[in-house]
C-alpha cells in the first residue's frame, strides 16, 4: 500500500471530425476512417489519500455522490460512482480515499469521463506500482469503462487524455494508430470558441443506437458515416496546409451528415445557438461528442471570435476558456 499522496490529471477535448466511426467495429468498414481531435485544458483531476484501514471512500465533488466499501471486494455490484467503482477493483486497491472533480460541466461532450478514466488509471497503477505501458493503460481504461457504461466505447477520447495534443486517430484494420498533427496549437486554438448549451446529454446511448443500426445494414447510416470518413480525411488535409477556410467548410459538412445519423443528435436549442454563431461571423459550428445537447465549438475567423463568443452568451450558452493541450495524462507523488 502505497503512504503518499497522489494527484493525477487529463485533459478533456474537442472533437472536429470523424467522431462514432471510433466504435470498434464500425471503422472496419470504412477504409481509411479517422478521427481528427484536439486535447483541451479543462482537465479531469483525482487525488488518492491514503487511510490507516482496508476502507476504500470515493467522493465525485461534481455530482455530490459519496461511496464507501471495507474493501475493493465490494466495489463491482455498486451502481453508484459505478465506473471508479469498477477501476478500483480492477486494480484491487483499497486503503485509500478517491476523490475526483472535473473542470468540463457534466454532460459536456468533451470526453470528461474518459478523461477521468486515464486520470484514475494512473493514479491507481502509480498506487499499486505498476509500471504500465501507456498502450496497456489505454486498454484498461477503455474495456473498464465499456463494462460500466453496458455498450462498447470508441477508441479516439483515450489518446488526448493520454497524450494532449493535435491529432489524427488512424481507424485501420492493423490497428489505431495515433498520428500528432504538425501545427502550432495556437493556430487552431484561436479559430475556435467553445461553449457549454446547458443541456447534459448521453453519448453512450446515442452512440448505441446508431452501432446498432449501422451494424444491421441500415444504407443511410452506412452513406453518413462514409461522407463522414470523407470529412475526417479533407479536414486533415487542410490543417496540414492550413486552409482554414477549407477547414470551417469540412466542418459544417461534418455537422450536416452528423445530425443525418439520428433524430436527437441535434435539438430546437443547439440550432439558434449554432444560427447565433453563423450569424456573427461564424464559419461553422457543431455539437461536440455524440450530440443532443453538451457542448457546441463554432469556428471562425480571429477577428470575428469576439463577436461569435458575444452571440452564444446572449442565447444563453456558457462560453468556457480552454487552449489547447500538450501535455497529456499528468501524475504527481508526494509524501503523506
Amino acid at each position: 500500500m502505497a503512504r503518499v499522496l497522489i494527484e493525477a490529471s487529463a485533459p478533456t477535448r474537442i472533437d472536429l471530425a470523424g467522431g462514432t466511426i471510433d466504435i470498434w467495429p464500425l471503422y472496419l468498414f470504412h477504409h481509411r476512417a479517422q478521427t481528427l481531435n484536439a486535447a483541451i485544458s479543462l482537465r479531469a483531476r483525482c487525488t488518492i489519500a491514503p487511510r490507516g484501514d482496508r476502507r476504500v471512500v470515493i467522493r465525485s465533488e461534481d455530482t455530490g455522490v459519496t461511496v464507501e466499501a471495507s474493501g475493493w471486494e465490494e466495489l463491482l455490484g455498486r451502481a453508484e460512482l459505478k465506473l471508479l467503482g469498477r477501476l478500483l477493483h480492477f486494480f484491487e486497491a483499497d486503503g485509500l480515499e478517491l476523490t475526483t472533480r472535473s473542470d468540463s460541466p457534466v454532460g459536456a461532450g468533451i470526453a470528461g469521463s474518459s478523461a477521468l478514466n486515464i486520470a484514475v488509471c494512473g493514479a491507481l497503477a502509480r498506487w499499486r506500482g505498476f509500471d504500465l505501458a501507456p498502450d496497456t493503460l489505454l486498454h484498461i481504461a477503455m474495456n473498464v469503462e465499456a463494462q460500466a457504461i453496458d455498450v462498447p466505447t470508441g477508441v479516439q477520447d483515450y489518446r488526448p487524455a493520454l497524450y494532449g495534443g493535435v491529432s489524427a486517430v488512424e481507424l485501420r484494420v492493423d490497428g489505431v494508430r495515433r498520428i500528432p498533427l504538425d501545427l502550432d496549437p495556437a493556430e487552431i486554438e484561436r479559430r475556435l470558441v467553445l461553449v457549454y448549451t446547458g443541456a447534459s446529454r448521453n453519448s453512450g446511448l446515442n452512440n448505441w443506437e446508431i452501432t446498432k443500426r449501422h451494424i444491421d445494414g441500415d444504407a443511410a447510416v452506412f452513406a453518413h458515416f462514409e461522407r463522414i470518413r470523407d470529412v475526417a480525411v479533407a479536414m486533415r488535409a487542410a490543417i496540414e496546409a492550413r486552409d482554414w477556410n477549407e477547414v470551417g467548410r469540412q466542418l459544417a459538412l461534418e455537422w450536416e451528415n452528423r445530425k443525418g445519423l439520428a433524430p436527437g443528435v441535434t435539438t430546437p436549442l443547439i440550432e439558434d445557438l449554432i444560427g447565433r454563431a453563423t450569424g456573427a461571423g461564424a464559419t461553422a459550428a457543431k455539437v461536440c461528442g455524440a450530440g443532443g445537447g453538451g457542448c457546441l465549438v463554432a469556428f471562425a475567423p480571429p477577428d470575428r471570435v469576439p463577436a461569435v463568443r458575444d452571440a452564444l452568451a446572449e442565447g444563453g450558452a456558457r462560453v468556457l476558456d480552454y487552449r489547447v493541450e500538450t501535455e497529456g495524462l499528468r501524475i504527481e507523488t508526494r509524501p503523506r
